[in-house]
């Protein structure tokens, strides 16, 4: 059954909406349909098929992507809000008016949130992995608790009294702190205090297990066995917990004259930025209650009653791997069989062909093994590479600090205004500048976001340039869990492209004569443009029309209009959408040829993929098939240094299209299929085992290009060529 076929049997017939034809009702709202997303997050904590453990995991992102969402997100509506700005988002929407909707989906999604919780602890109480109260510990245990707080807990706790001698004190973005009312028992005298609770220390002590029974004892509960050590002579009268979220958007000075050294103050703002949503316990004592509100200069509005768990997001701790049972099954990623042939040798597996590598099912060693090949290797004179995010003991950086050390010239992008890593970037981007890489900072109006790789060798009497090309971070960690895409070239043309946005980046000289690639802010957004248009012309001529695009986020308000013409000709779009979609698919005289689902399972679809049929229809062997780094947004249309990489080999083109793109738009088991009003159905039939999974399906089938001496004709195709 091809995807086609099954979306226009399960999706709804086109939509009659008049006022979604024109003007702003065309479009869904940015952070409605992110929260949308979220909901799908959060679905599949309650998802059968999904192992227990995977689903707690879940259940944790939900949460832990809700507070960025408020941190980032609501923060600068907000502002604009309390500004007095009313201008309207794309789709009407005032700052205002978002705000409400915001905040009557996500108390409903944190309702939600708590009830699926509920159902998680008793599956995993049924299970053998148990969270205590007080009131069920033995005796043994608290003897244990004892040890465990005053070992791992006590030294890092500071309680604070709060009285006119000890104001209230300062807790930081996402701090989680219990309060009290105390009494003292020799005269009656009353106390309130506070014990923040650092977050080095583990959420869920573990107690020693009974049998195979794994359990735990939530750090505030004993923290509460405890107040009569940490305030002697005093008892409990009341207490509650409370979690402070922080605005954390960063703001830096266009004229800063060092930029690393701005940042390293503006994260400092940012953890004393202000509050923007207290979590509380809704059993909170009224004066309790009061103080905190006062204190935190908090409204009513930005208050969250919570009855269950504070912060769900440390529910991620639970997830261990002593319960494999509950997990999902463990996956290898493989090594490209091209690799291996060459005996692990990455320039001469690149020289025979270019190869794209499709992370996590192919191992993203192969990105670092490039990277320390090129340090050791003589013949290497440069290497240049982009860095938006990486983890803290980065092999990649490793990489460049042993070329740089080994006396190659070595050029590093780091990106300082990589969101919620900057203060990784910063420590990153001193450790090369102490091995002697150059490093380079970019664009202060502009983030670069693009995913680039050169590696210069000598080979005889020439220089030849091998080249890597991203649509994700060069995050070992991350790789494990998010699909990307990793292009692999010594293609001149290529290596020239590369080299000249590396040029643009460092020199602001801006890149003439690029032979296969488009770059944002310049050229990315008018090239996309113009092949849309290429397809309505092919549709007028009465050719084959198609275009099928993968990416996280759709909300560019020219490109939609783009897509809606381009529906309105005949042509035939599949979108598949991770996350925020601000088109409407399927609306009658607006996009009845527009299908748009989402995939939401085991990996995070992250890479991005755009073809075109050109003429050809698609699948087909002169389509245009292109990898980028960007989303189709404003922000990296207009804001971003991004890539729009157009790949012209005939095997790779064929995997993009026959396997990725095929399996992602065949996929039934992980899809969310949206409809006109920008709601998500999931398909849920009698039998879910026959369902085709695509994640499943390219853990178990190798890529095409990474094919070594047993050849590609083994690797499943999913779609047959048209021409």
């Amino acid at each position: 059954m091809t995807y086609a076929n099954f979306l226009s049997a399960e999706a709804p017939p086109p939509l009659d909406l008049p006022d979604a034809t024109s003007g702003p009702g065309r479009f869904v709202n940015r952070e409605l349909s992110w929260l949308s997303f979220n909901w799908r997050v959060l679905d599949e904590a309650r998802n059968p098929r999904v192992p227990l453990l995977e689903r707690v995991r879940f259940l944790s992102i939900s949460s832990t992507n809700l507070d960025e969402f408020y941190t980032v997100r609501v923060a600068g509506l907000r502002e604009l809000a309390r500004a007095g700005n009313t201008t309207p988002a794309a789709d009407g929407l005032s700052p205002a008016q978002q705000l409400e909707l915001i905040d009557d989906s996500t108390r409903r999604l944190m309702h939600d949130q708590q009830t699926t919780w509920e159902g998680l602890k008793a599956e995993l109480e049924e299970a053998g992995i148990v969270l205590l109260s007080q009131d069920r510990l033995s005796k043994d245990d608290a003897k244990f608790l004892d040890d465990v707080f005053m070992d791992r807990v006590f030294p890092v706790l500071s309680p604070l009294a709060i009285d006119p001698a000890h104001p209230f004190p300062f807790i930081p973005n996402e701090g989680f702190s219990l309060a009290l009312s105390l009494k003292r028992d020799k005269d009656g005298r009353e106390l309130k205090a506070l014990l923040p609770i650092p977050n080095q220390i583990d959420r869920f002590p573990r107690l020693p297990d009974e049998g195979e029974t794994l359990r735990y004892l939530p750090l505030e509960e004993l923290l509460l066995l405890k107040v009569p050590s940490l305030f002697p002579g005093y008892k409990t009268k009341g207490a509650c917990a409370f979690r402070v979220l922080r605005d954390s958007d960063l703001e830096v000075e266009d004229e800063a004259e060092d930029l690393v050294r701005e940042f390293e103050v503006a994260l400092k703002r940012r953890r004393r930025g202000e509050v923007i949503r207290l979590k509380i316990s809704s059993k909170a004592p009224r004066a309790l209650s009061a103080v905190i509100t006062e204190n935190l200069a908090v409204e009513s509005s930005e208050v969250v009653e919570i009855d269950g768990l504070i912060g769900m997001s440390d529910l991620g701790e639970l997830v261990v791997d002593s319960r494999p049972d509950l997990l999902w099954p463990s996956f290898t990623p493989r090594v490209p069989e091209r690799v291996q042939d060459h005996d692990g040798d990455m320039f001469a597996a690149i020289r025979q062909k270019d190869m794209l590598l499709h992370h996590p099912y192919e191992t993203f060693d192969m990105v670092v093994r490039m990277l320390s090949q090129a340090a050791r290797d003589p013949d290497v004179v440069a290497i240049k590479q982009t860095l938006y995010r990486t983890s803290n003991e980065s092999p990649v950086v490793e990489a460049l600090c042993e070329a740089a050390e080994n006396g190659k010239s070595v050029t590093a992008l780091v990106e300082l205004k990589a969101r919620f890593d900057e203060a990784a970037n910063i420590r990153q981007s001193r450790r090369l500048e102490r091995a002697g890489a150059h490093v380079v900072y970019g664009f202060l109006n502009y983030k670069t976001h693009a995913k680039i790789s050169v590696v210069v060798r000598r080979e005889g009497d020439r220089l030849v340039t091998y080249s890597h090309f991203g649509t994700g971070n060069y995050h070992p960690i991350t790789a494990r869990i998010y699909t990307d895409l990793s292009l692999f070239t010594c293609d001149p043309s290529l290596g020239r492209d590369a080299t000249k946005v590396f040029n643009y980046i460092g020199g602001y000289a801006p890149p003439e004569g690029l032979e296969n690639l488009a770059y944002a802010p310049v050229t990315l957004k008018s090239t996309l443009l113009a092949l849309i248009k290429d397809e309505i012309a092919a549709a007028q001529a009465g050719k084959p029309a198609e275009i099928w695009a993968k990416m996280n986020s759709l909300i560019e308000p020219d490109i939609i209009d783009a897509l809606y013409e381009a529906s309105q000709h005949g042509v035939k779009v599949e979108l598949v959408v991770r996350g925020i979609c601000g088109l409407r698919p399927g609306v009658r005289g607006l996009s009845e040829n527009i299908r748009v689902k989402s995939i939401v399972g085991r990996f995070l679809e992250h890479s991005r993929i755009v073809c075109f049929g050109n003429g050809h229809g698609l699948p087909a062997k002169k389509a245009k098939v292109y990898i980028s780094s960007a989303d189709w947004m404003g922000r990296n249309m207009n804001r971003r240094v991004e890539t729009l990489v157009q790949i012209k080999n005939d095997t790779v083109k064929a995997q993009i299209m026959k396997q990725i793109m095929a399996a992602n738009l065949r996929d039934e088991a992980q899809s969310w299929v949206m409809d006109g009003t920008g709601q998500f159905a999931r398909i849920v039939p009698d039998d879910p085992s026959d369902l085709f999974n695509c994640h499943r399906f390219f853990m178990e089938n190798a890529s095409l290009s990474g094919r070594g001496s047993a050849g590609a004709s083994d690797a499943p195709e999913l779609a047959h060529s048209k021409d």
